[in-house]
């Protein structure tokens, strides 16, 4: 057997695999004490575990099988793979609006190579019309690659520098803007790009997928169709989040940015509003908004109404990007026996600014008195969230929380936690006086402070109870 036969297999599986006299691309039947499975050997990552066979079954699942339960392994055949995408000439219409697509890491989309099982990823415009072609009935698509990194390692550079492209393909003409981004922090950056792209004229939607393109149940392709349908399409000019609204597919739903958070580890419907409604939902039909008020889009390419020049300059004179973030910001969440010396810590350590969620209405523990004591007399910004989600920080009600506000903490109203900590890097990128990053955490900019919630909007995801199975009823019928 060759050397690159075992792709990221070691140990046991390694040995497995010369012992049966297979190899990755394999089409195998393998008997374990458990069954036998019918797949493709596929490639491992050298950091994964040695004690697992991973195969690629007929219905587009991976499964691992335990090494040490297999009996036997018979080589139906081979499927070598070829990563290759044939691209496909994207279509340009000057009647239809232009979109741009910004990647930021991850697979945007790809496309399953049957023959091998391998997933390919996509990103050219050609790539992406080969991998869901409806695009091309919504607008003139061009992409550029930003980063490539997973949504992890996000951070002020990569912030920054996507902002600064947003604005310059805003400036130079783009109807909309969509922007490829992991899901698991993809509600920091949409917080922190709605702080810094003020009042953008056109949407600016942010998109990404629970389930890669070789799952059945994948849902990366109809998001980035509904992604681009909102940019080219949508009145709503902001800076929104695009997913699935319920688990099926049934409809995506377009979310503020910075009223939006990931709540679900796995579940295509991982993104909710909080404390708010949705800004709109949208379908193959249309977009549709949930409520009156939002920003209105200002310009279009298509249209004589829309595409006049002073129409132009008047939107781009009220946009401004603000691209600034220092990261000697920090959030802590408070837990039940917490010390002073996890706050004392980001004092020593030369940080500017915290962010506290506390308990209830915005509570931490007498322990972290002197603390908070020492942070504002060494002039660190401290705030208050809350750690429940929905709801307002409320320290007039009890002695604790008007004692905390004595210490110089300030209550952030409904701000989320994670949108708080984006708003206060942005504050001090801005300014080294305390008094103005104060000024500008308490005065809302996008969205990040709503005057009320939405009376049915937490019960609305309580599953199990009465009143939400006598709900859901009446809108099946």
């Amino acid at each position: 057997m060759s050397e690159d036969c075992c792709q990221g297999y070691r140990g046991p599986g390694r040995e497995l695999l010369e012992r049966w006299r297979v190899g990755v691309w394999s089409e195998v039947r393998v008997e374990t004490e458990h069954g036998a499975f019918t797949g493709i050997v596929l490639p491992r990552s050298e950091t994964a575990d040695d004690w697992h066979l991973v195969l690629k079954l007929a219905s587009g699942y991976n499964i691992g099988l335990d090494v040490h339960a297999v009996r036997a392994i018979r080589e139906l055949g081979r499927r070598e793979a070829h990563y290759h995408i044939d691209e496909r000439s994207f279509p340009r219409d000057p009647q239809k609006p232009f979109v741009k697509l910004f990647g930021t890491g991850g697979t945007i989309a790809s496309r399953l190579d049957y023959r091998t099982g391998a997933v390919i990823p996509a990103f050219s415009p050609g790539e992406l019309y080969g991998s869901v072609p409806e695009l091309a009935e919504l607008c003139n698509l061009e992409t550029e690659q930003l980063y490539s990194v997973f949504s992890e390692n996000m951070g002020p550079a990569q912030w920054i520098g996507t902002a600064e492209a947003v604005a310059a393909q805003i400036r130079a003409g783009a109807d909309g803007i969509v922007i490829g981004h992991g899901t698991d922090t993809m509600h920091h950056t949409a917080a922190v790009l709605s702080f810094m792209l003020q009042k953008p004229p056109v949407p600016v939607v942010m998109v990404g997928s629970q389930r890669s393109s070789d799952r059945p149940s994948s849902d990366a392709p109809l998001n980035l169709f509904h992604a681009t349908k909102a940019a080219a399409e949508s009145d709503l000019a902001e800076v929104m989040v695009c997913m699935f609204g319920p688990t099926s597919d049934e409809y995506g739903l377009l979310h503020r940015g910075t009223r939006v958070r990931k709540m679900h580890a796995s579940y295509r419907s991982t993104f909710r509003t909080l404390g708010d409604t949705p800004l709109a939902m949208v379908g193959r039909e249309g977009v549709t908004p949930l409520r009156t008020t939002y920003h209105h889009r200002r310009f279009s390419t298509r249209g004589p109404e829309n595409a006049t020049e002073s129409a132009r300059v008047e939107a781009l004179a009220e946009f401004h990007c603000v691209p600034c973030f220092d990261d000697r910001a920090s959030l802590v969440y408070y837990y039940p026996g917490m010390k002073a010396d996890v706050i004392d810590a980001l004092v020593d350590s030369g940080y500017r600014g915290i962010i506290l969620a506390g308990t209830g209405l915005g509570h931490v523990n007498r322990p972290v008195y002197p603390a908070l004591k020492r942070a504002r007399d060494a002039g660190v910004a401290v705030f208050m969230t809350v750690q429940t989600l929905w709801g307002f920080t409320q320290m007039y009600v009890y002695e604790t929380g008007r004692a905390i506000m004595g210490m110089g903490v300030l209550p952030l109203a409904n701000m989320l936690p994670e949108v708080a900590y984006m708003k206060l890097g942005w504050a001090l990128g801005q300014t080294e006086d305390p008094e103005v990053v104060r000024r500008i955490m308490l005065e809302p900019v996008a969205g990040e402070i709503t005057e009320r919630e939405p009376h049915d909007g937490y019960l609305l995801y309580q599953g199990g109870l009465p009143e939400m199975d006598q709900f859901a009823m009446q809108h099946r019928k």
